[in-house]
């Protein structure tokens, strides 16, 4: 059925097409021979049939009951619309551990009005999770109200990160906030899908993510529910895609002063000035 496209969509509707992008996504995932596969960037940044086939379900889905809504997606990038609404979905975030048969990976959907979220859906269909709010109204785990952990204690702290897909050719990888970090900690994961780590976060598994240069399809929706669980978030870099603290209001901001904020350009003088100082003193 068409809607008039000055209505936002509706929460069900927006978790019905994650479902069913799901269900295409897990026709594939460890079916037992290797899907097609081809490399975008590197190596280390790929893409799959699956992703293809799911991008084709939500788009066919939007433009049926949403034609004028605009949307960006990660495989195609962005479409045109005249509606104030966006959907910002990511068909397979995670795509590595999907290809390699890691079950955490997952379908993400943001809707946004006037450059606000106002609906989140990331589905995790290996586990069966899922996750989805909408704005100032809580945010849900398979029907369950979730919240950030109550965790103050940095070194009780178990916190997550990642490694941007141009790790082998620029050195701004991530590795110093990991060095700095690891020491304070319990103990840190990777769980390869940015999606996996807000809402774990937001479900207070985690009790804090970090991670450089994400895109807007990474986050859109994760970041609705991390709020709507009481967390709290900071991009804290400007120049390295989405740089992004996740946690709990009383972790992040224990967190915030070790991770590096400045461009890498600004850290390597400051580094050279460091060494000329203690040389000439």
């Amino acid at each position: 059925m068409n809607r008039t496209n000055t209505l936002q969509p509706e929460l069900a509707e927006v978790i019905a097409c994650a479902k069913q992008a799901g269900q295409i996504a897990m026709q594939y995932f460890r079916s037992g021979h290797r899907i097609e596969m081809h490399n975008k960037l590197n190596d280390s940044d790929i893409v799959t049939i699956a992703d293809k086939e799911c991008e084709i379900c939500i788009k066919d889905f939007i433009r049926k009951n949403y034609p004028e809504h605009s949307i960006l997606s990660e495989e195609s990038g962005e479409t045109c619309g005249d509606a104030q609404y966006r959907w910002v979905i990511d068909p397979i975030d995670g795509t590595t551990n999907f290809y390699s048969g890691i079950p955490l990976w997952g379908i993400s959907i943001g809707v946004e009005f006037g450059g606000v979220t106002e609906l989140g859906v990331v589905y995790l269909p290996a586990t069966d999770e899922l996750f989805y709010a909408q704005r100032g109204q809580g945010a849900y785990l398979n029907d369950r109200r979730i919240h950030v952990t109550p965790e103050t204690k940095l070194s009780r702290a178990v916190i997550s990160t990642g490694f941007p897909v141009d790790k082998d050719v620029n050195p701004d990888n991530n590795l110093d906030n990991l060095a700095a970090i690891l020491p304070l900690v319990r103990d840190i994961r990777r769980l390869g899908a940015a999606t996996a780590d807000i809402c774990y976060v937001a479900a207070g598994f985690l009790s804090g993510y970090w991670e450089l240069n994400l895109h807007e399809w990474d986050v859109n929706a994760a970041l609705l529910i991390l709020s709507e669980a009481g967390g709290k978030s900071t991009r804290f870099r400007q120049d390295r895609g989405i740089s992004i603290l996740c946690a709990n209001p009383s972790i992040h901001d224990q967190l915030l002063p070790y991770l590096n904020t400045s461009p890498r350009m600004e850290r390597n003088f400051n580094y050279v000035w460091h060494l000329y100082t203690n040389v000439h003193q």
